[in-house]
């Protein structure tokens, strides 16, 4: 064998395993070459520059010490001023001159006192040492800072200053019969306050901070002024030493009393060396103080714009909270304050607002009020910059709130801006929290890390889409996010804005299960029981709880779940428990009560909550048990069906296991596990559930929701253009069973995405699925074409390019005129738009000669000079929830630093979050065959019985009651001279106030009669009956837009026919003008139902019970509980 050790031949030296872990160092020290770096700072001049100019620590030792020298130096002056005494003439005997009989004369200055002093032999020693020192630094660091041109550093004049002061006193050593030479010693002041401007800044530099040059310029002027005062004392005191000889003190009395322009006389000057001197001084104070003061005011005005800074001292004693706003507007601002300080225990903070533009008038005058220049502090900087984030103590802030500017024509833009805001605070303050808003939904993810997120257009996308099958769910939201008492037009004359407005006072709190008086009775009974008997007892509503090792809120979980001693409640209440005081009431004033709630229309509360310093005091119903089959719950014996049962169920304790399945398995969600119908097979709509396949955004909620089981081709989903598929151009032409909802945006953003999910969601019937149109563009014609004569809702998005205007209320302008329009033409359609500005929703369905809608408007006006948070509250388009303007919302984020489970709840409501176990919110509809139930306390028992649904709300519509009776302008028959038809003249008026005949458009006689009657009519009422002129000039307004509203018809019916369109659905003379809506959220138990309520449910997961069967035996079961379920439901 062929040894093939001795056949491989050993690698060289440098190739070895282990040379190439350890290095070759023969070889590195063959080619490798050491350099030294900076070898022009090892010089030895650039290493006293390094000492005393560069580095900034020994740099101030440096002119520290320089600083104090000067000083030194003033200080040996005074010592050798009282020292001195010019009448011993020592300076006279030492020059042989003969000083002793030297005496003062009118007119003569002798000058050797002002030449020569007496300077001891130990104060001339300090002295020269001092001036040694001086020198030598002074030329030391001349040479260092030497930058080729030696005249600049010899005529400056700290350089000429030190050369004065010190070189004489040199020459001294050499020379010593000059040793009592005056020196003007006392111009050192000015080389101090050189030196200390110098140390101020080198002092900033050492300690990392960003200097203040307000605190600079004041520093500048006392210097000056002290310097200029110094300066003429020593001065004044010297050259009088040949004339009144003053002392030190009688120089600085002289120059305090001139340079204040008192100028009593008493000492003045004699020689005129003294008085040129004085002449002088005021000249230069003349000019160096005005420019001192001019820069000292201007600073201070700069500062006034930026704000100044958050002491370090206050932001560790006191607790503030940072706002970051791009450009900050008055309503923004009286928004986020009145919703922050509308809690008490946010009374003793602070707000700092951060925002890089200048504070504008508006806000300036807001801020010098009493009330908030205590509380909010202005800085003018930017986030991204860390000086402006120290300014504002960022690390010490409770919290920090970021908000988008959502007037911007770029939205996006304004999320990137908002979103490197976010990153620059946690960056600088990691544990500091975040309250971000964002614009579009694709850029949440960016700022996840935040503590709280909302995104805009997910909650205006989710309450469009909801305002759809749950009327106002916008106007419900709204007020549950608003902090308000509930007082708002308590003192007003009807009774739907009273309740209306106590109801509005209801938010959502929250309370540990056992420190609870509401509901720590249910400690282990179901969830609905605690609702219901809480509701009953104490008139509020349980909507959720959150079990202790669980971070998931759950909405109504149903009767199955057992309440914990640990368990979080929230209900929904006018304030929370533990600002409430609980008193019983008297036996026989509740039997009373009891009686009366019973009659007449909806009261108020039956139990009196007195609203006083944030406590409310709750009178408690008697809680003893009622037989289930009283008399208060038997059934009316004209108002039932056979097989119903004569009374309610009981809540139970513990539900058994016999009615959950009823209760949770609804009958429509049975209908959808059956085999579909042959309607729907023909039609290809084959649906099942399941989660959306593709996202069309990062961070959206998973949602499992109704889906074709095919996609459908792009081609298909042009509404009005054929293709191979299928040859229909409108919507009529798909023969949709149900109405459709038409969506008017500019583009088909990602933010659709949460407007169709909770349309589709998967606990919707699917007999109740919409249609939905997309309408990118809005001309009559693309109206007409996609069904919206036949339309159950109209959804118009606030226009994104028109949202930036110079005036920004002009921001809605768009958006209003084409909801204006749409009114107009097709007054029965229901339209749902959002706008940018709560302000403008007066102007949503506006009347000009509407007197109710005056009315309203003075009562907003009203409430707002009242200081309440919700005066738009009783614009009938926002309490119909007709509009609604997305920034109400911003309440939901500041809300969020006090209770932290806002956003969470609000997603849950509006389906944008989906938590296994949790409720939905849906409505149901009070018909005829329901009022036997009377009250809301009843039907909560019903619904907590049968279902297990927690009613919150009751939606109302009723007709606006006029301030004057019909009875004053009805007219006979006989006055109808000009009409021969009896039943027409009887038909035209008993429906004069809703519509108008369809004979008046093919007849334009009757027009004319008409208008000639009312004209008539108005000339026979007598002029003094104010009320009834109104309603005559009121009756004549409503016939000239009748006859309007026919032109409008006229046209939108040609344009059909044009079209090829049928004109048979156009309803255009059904509008909602003399019908008014409006929300009662949790109202009190004894609320009379009335036909048409439609109510509020938060209903149990349908997922969360379902037995794990077979689905044959499941569809089965569904089918033989159908038709119970359905009569539980719909009451």
């Amino acid at each position: 064998m062929v040894d093939l050790d001795s056949e491989v031949p050993p690698l060289p030296p440098r190739y070895r395993f282990r040379d190439l872990l350890l290095g070759d160092q023969g070889w590195q020290s063959d080619d490798r070459v050491q350099v030294e770096f900076y070898m022009n700072e090892n010089t030895f001049k650039e290493r006293l520059k390094l000492f005393f100019i560069k580095n900034q620590r020994s740099s101030l030792r440096i002119r520290l010490f320089n600083f104090s020298l000067k000083l030194l130096s003033c200080f040996l002056y005074i010592i050798r001023v009282l020292l001195d005494d010019p009448t011993q003439g020592l300076a006279c005997k030492e020059l042989n001159w003969r000083c002793s009989n030297q005496t003062y004369t009118p007119g003569a200055i002798d000058w050797s006192p002002i030449i020569w002093v007496n300077r001891s032999l130990p104060l001339w020693g300090l002295q020269v040492s001092v001036a040694l020192i001086s020198l030598f630094e002074t030329l030391l660091l001349s040479y260092l800072s030497y930058k080729g041109n030696i005249w600049e550093q010899i005529l400056r004049i700290p350089f000429l200053l030190e050369v004065i002061n010190a070189v004489p006193f040199i020459i001294t050593i050499f020379w010593p019969v000059l040793r009592n030479l005056f020196i003007p010693v006392f111009l050192n002041c000015w080389l101090a306050k050189h030196a200390l401007e110098n140390m101020i800044n080198d002092l900033h530099r050492a300690i990392q901070r960003t200097q203040s040059a307000m605190f600079n310029q004041v520093l500048i002027l006392i210097s000056t002024l002290l310097c200029l005062i110094f300066t003429c004392i020593c001065g004044i005191q010297h050259l009088e030493r040949a004339g009144n000889r003053l002392t030190l003190f009688d120089s600085l009395y002289f120059c305090i009393v001139t340079f204040s322009t008192v100028g009593f006389g008493d000492v003045t000057p004699k020689i005129w060396p003294s008085k040129l001197l004085v002449v002088i001084m005021i000249c230069v104070a003349l000019v160096v103080l005005p420019i001192q003061f001019e820069q000292l005011a201007y600073l201070w005005m700069e500062r006034q714009k930026s704000g100044g800074n958050y002491s370090r001292h206050r932001a560790q004693t006191e607790k503030h909270v940072v706002l970051c706003v791009s450009s900050l507007k008055i309503d923004l601002l009286m928004d986020f304050l009145n919703e922050f300080y509308a809690h008490p225990r946010l009374q003793d903070y602070y707000v700092v607002i951060l925002c890089p533009t200048e504070m504008d008038a508006q806000v300036r005058r807001v801020l010098q009020i009493p009330m908030w220049s205590q509380r909010v502090i202005y800085l003018q900087g930017s986030a991204l910059k860390d000086q402006d984030l120290l300014r504002a103590k960022m690390d010490d802030a409770e919290a920090c709130f970021i908000l988008s500017s959502r007037c911007e024509v770029d939205r996006t833009a304004a999320d990137h801006q908002t979103i490197l805001r976010a990153w620059a605070v946690k960056d600088f303050a990691p544990n500091c929290p975040l309250y971000v808003q964002i614009l579009k939904p694709e850029n949440k993810f960016h700022i996840k890390f935040a503590d709280h997120v909302v995104c805009e257009e997910e909650f205006k996308y989710a309450m469009l889409a909801l305002n759809c099958i749950c009327p106002a769910t916008s106007t419900l939201i709204t007020l549950l996010v608003h902090t308000s008492r509930g007082q708002e037009s308590q003192q007003s004359s009807e009774q739907w804005q009273k309740m209306y407005g106590r109801c509005s006072g209801n938010e959502v709190h929250h309370i540990n299960l056992e420190e609870s008086t509401f509901f720590a009775e249910y400690e282990g009974k179901s969830f609905t029981y605690a609702s219901f008997h809480a509701h009953k007892k104490f008139g509020v509503c349980l909507i959720g709880v959150r079990k202790e090792d669980n971070k998931n809120i759950l909405l109504n979980p149903g009767p199955r779940y057992i309440m914990s001693s640990t368990d979080i409640c929230f209900y929904i209440n006018i304030t929370k428990e533990e600002n409430s005081a609980f008193k019983k009431q008297e036996k026989h004033r509740k039997k009373h009560e009891s009686k009366l709630s019973y009659h007449g229309t909806s009261r108020l509360p039956v139990h009196s909550i007195i609203a006083s310093m944030g406590t409310v005091a709750i009178d408690l119903q008697d809680t003893g048990c009622r037989t289930s089959s009283g008399p208060t719950l038997a059934l009316p014996s004209e108002g039932g069906r056979e097989g119903r049962r004569p009374s309610i169920a009981p809540v139970l304790e513990v539900a058994d296991s016999s009615s959950l399945q009823t209760c949770d398995l609804l009958s429509d969600q049975s209908e959808d596990e059956t085999t579909p119908s042959d309607e729907e097979v023909s039609a290809g709509l084959e649906y099942a559930k399941g989660y959306p396949p593709y996202s069309p955004y990062i961070g959206s909620s998973p949602t499992f929701c109704h889906l074709l089981h095919e996609k459908v081709p792009f081609c298909c989903l042009r509404l009005d253009k054929g293709c191979q598929h299928n040859y229909y151009e409108d919507a009529k032409a798909y023969g949709f069973k149900n109405k459709l909802i038409i969506v008017a945006a500019e583009t088909a953003g990602n933010g659709l995405y949460n407007f169709i999910v909770p349309l589709r969601a998967y606990y919707r019937p699917k007999k109740e699925l919409n249609p939905i149109v997309l309408l990118l563009d809005n001309p009559l014609d693309d109206l007409l074409r996609c069904g919206v004569t036949f339309a159950a809702n109209m959804v118009v998005v606030d226009k994104e390019s028109t949202m930036s205007a110079e005036e920004d209320y002009m921001a809605d302008a768009k958006t209003i005129v084409n909801v204006q329009t749409l009114f107009r033409l097709f007054s029965s359609l229901s339209i749902i738009t959002e706008l940018t500005h709560p302000a403008n929703m007066r102007f949503m369905q506006f009347r000009a000669k509407d007197c109710y809608s005056l009315a309203l408007s003075k009562l907003e006006k009203k409430e707002r000079e009242k200081g309440s948070n919700l005066a738009f509250m009783f614009r009938l388009p926002f309490a119909a929830g007709r509009v609604f303007s997305i920034s109400m919302l911003d309440t939901l984020l500041y809300q969020s630093f006090v209770k932290g489970y806002m956003i969470s709840i609000t997603r849950l409501l509006l389906g944008l979050d989906t938590t296994p176990g949790s409720g939905f919110l849906c409505s149901m509809k009070i018909t005829e065959e329901d009022l036997w139930i009377r009250t809301y306390a009843r039907l909560y028992q019903k619904l907590c019985s049968s279902t297990g649904d927690i009613p919150i709300g009751v939606y109302r519509t009723e007709s606006q009651k006029l301030t004057t009776s019909e009875s004053q302008i009805s007219i006979s028959v006989e006055e109808w001279e000009d009409t021969k038809d009896t039943k027409e003249q009887i038909s035209y008026r008993n429906n004069h106030r809703n519509s108008t005949s369809s004979d008046q458009s093919d007849h334009p006689l009757l027009r004319r009669k008409s208008m000639q009657w009312a004209r008539r009519l108005s000339r026979r009422v007598p002029r003094h009956s104010g009320k009834t002129a109104e309603k005559i000039n009121q009756q004549r307004m409503n016939l000239y837009r009748r006859s309007e509203r026919q032109e409008l018809a006229e046209l939108v019916k040609n344009r059909m026919k044009h079209l090829g369109l049928s004109p048979a659905g156009y309803d255009e003379l059904n509008d909602h003008e003399n019908t008014l809506s409006y929300i009662l959220i949790n109202p009190s138990p004894d609320t009379r139902l009335e036909l048409n309520d439609i109510v509020y449910l938060i209903r149990p997961d349908p997922l969360a019970y379902v037995p794990n069967t077979a689905p044959s035996q499941k569809g089965s079961f569904c089918n033989t509980v159908g038709q119970d379920t359905r009569e539980e439901t719909q009451l």
